[in-house]
């Protein structure tokens, strides 16, 4: 079985991104948003059979750990309330796309978020979607969109969700969304500036002493910390911090959404094989071909296969090691 961890609703009909519009629209004119649009199954059916799931099939995949796109969770739009309005209509277009294709794919939530709020909002999404079935949630570590605003992610103020996490057994993946600073790209800048911060930030806690049972993805191979692993090792050092291994490696773990082989090769060289949950993003952030090799770069199921991987190795990235971080996965109903 394969299970790719990093996917995302990019092709939501074209009504829901609408609504999103005019519902920001309305909050900037002080009135009420409008109704959300009756969005029928053919629309869904439509924009996924054309696009993830025909990718999935020509690429050989099984099951997709499915989310909202992240880039317009849009947390530094709105306040609160528009925030939780709009969470809720993104979770409820992937309830409706898992329970459309609930062989192909597994929901995860977008949490709703503001900057200087609290999170009672985000753990009430987090029970209802779990009782729905979702298997985790994207966490935004940063939803003032590239400003970081926010305390680290080992402040105390992120520990109400932590302890809603552990009780209902969920991981969150730490994702940001779109950038609100032109300093930093979205998908090119900002999104590997949060990876990368995270698990410095991380680093330098000791969040997984309060939370032994917490599980963190990290997304989009880890950002810059594979590349600069000796970096990180050599920090926990000076920093008086245990090793990474013994600090970090049993609650953390990176995907696969990284668009070379090189790059591949090097994030399974350096990071452990247990720590790696393959994934692909697509449709995401790069949805080309790659000139030097005639493949989609985000084709990433062809690096795992080329990087001469042993067959106990190759099974944990594709799908053990996903449903250890989301244990969720193997309930009867998914599993079929």
């Amino acid at each position: 079985m394969i299970i790719d961890c990093h996917g995302h609703y990019t092709t939501a009909p074209a009504a829901h991104a609408d609504w999103r519009a005019a519902q920001l629209a309305a909050w900037e004119a002080g009135v009420a948003a409008p109704a959300y649009p009756d969005i029928p199954d053919a629309d869904i059916r439509e924009s996924l059979e054309a696009n993830q799931l025909r990718l999935v099939r020509e690429r050989g995949a099984d099951l997709t750990i499915f989310s909202p796109r992240a880039s317009v969770m849009g947390h530094h739009l709105g306040d609160l309330e528009t925030s939780i309005a709009w969470a809720e209509a993104c979770n409820d277009l992937i309830a409706r796309a898992v329970g459309l294709y609930p062989e192909s794919f597994a929901g995860v939530a977008q949490l709703p978020q503001a900057a200087g709020a609290g999170l009672d909002a985000a753990i009430r999404e987090l029970d209802r979607r779990v009782t729905q079935g979702f298997v985790g949630v994207n966490l935004n570590p940063d939803p003032s969109g590239g400003h970081w605003t926010s305390p680290p992610l080992t402040d105390r103020y992120w520990y109400p969700l932590y302890e809603r996490m552990v009780e209902h057994d969920v991981p969150a993946m730490i994702h940001v969304s779109a950038s609100a600073n032109p300093a930093f790209h979205a998908t090119g800048a900002h999104y590997m500036n949060a990876d990368t911060t995270a698990f410095m930030q991380l680093l330098q806690g000791d969040l997984f002493a309060d939370f032994p049972e917490l599980r963190l993805v990290i997304p989009h191979g880890g950002g810059a910390v594979p590349y600069h692993w000796g970096r990180y090792r050599g920090l926990a050092d000076m920093l008086g911090k245990p090793a990474l291994a013994d600090h970090l490696m049993g609650n953390v773990f990176f995907d696969t959404c990284v668009y070379h082989q090189p790059g591949i090769d090097l994030l399974l060289e350096v990071v452990p094989h247990a720590n790696v949950l393959f994934g692909s993003e697509m449709v995401g952030a790069v949805r080309g071909i790659d000139p030097e090799t005639g493949h989609y770069f985000d084709d990433t199921l062809r690096y795992i296969e080329a990087a001469g991987l042993s067959g106990a190795d190759r099974e944990a990235i594709l799908s053990g090691n996903a449903l250890r971080v989301y244990p969720r996965l193997a309930s009867p109903a998914l599993m079929g």
